[in-house]
């Protein structure tokens, strides 16, 4: 699973014009699914995520999770994240799992992270024609694929 973590103050995704999911301070979720992805990825990620001390304390430090910081959480299925770019100016997406496969994935991201936030998270719709709007804070932006996780 590779996921784009960003630090938003707000962020919101709409389709066909009308908005899907919205939420305030706290991280975009951007995920996508290989085809080679299993439960494991998903534990490791949700809690990769979930504890990523990229909030302000007090003292202005980076020093607290979207948990402490009271932050919301929005995912947003992108497999265009699994892309190679390896040959030529066209990527391939032969790496990004398919529906059968991803959506399942997705869902079980969703959820996990929603238990380990401790609160609903926002979505958008897999395999729709989203528009994503964020107000990135920082800006802070992580990128995290389970496969290199040493």
């Amino acid at each position: 699973m590779r996921a784009v973590i960003q630090r938003v103050s707000s962020a919101s995704v709409a389709i066909d014009g009308k908005v899907r999911s919205a939420i305030g301070p706290g991280l975009l979720v951007l995920l996508g699914v290989g085809h080679d992805d299993g439960p494991e990825d998903i534990d490791w990620l949700v809690r990769k995520v979930a504890g990523l001390r990229i909030f302000d304390d007090a003292a202005g430090v980076m020093n607290r999770s979207v948990v402490e910081a009271g932050g919301e959480a929005m995912v947003v299925s992108q497999f265009t994240l699994m892309a190679s770019t390896k040959k030529g100016n066209r990527p391939s997406y032969i790496g990004a799992a398919g529906h059968e496969k991803a959506i399942p994935m997705y869902e079980a991201f969703c959820a996990a992270l929603s238990a380990a936030v401790g609160r609903p998270v926002g979505t958008g719709e897999f395999g729709a024609d989203m528009k994503v709007s964020l107000v990135n804070d920082g800006p802070v932006t992580i990128c995290i694929d389970t496969k290199n996780k040493e």
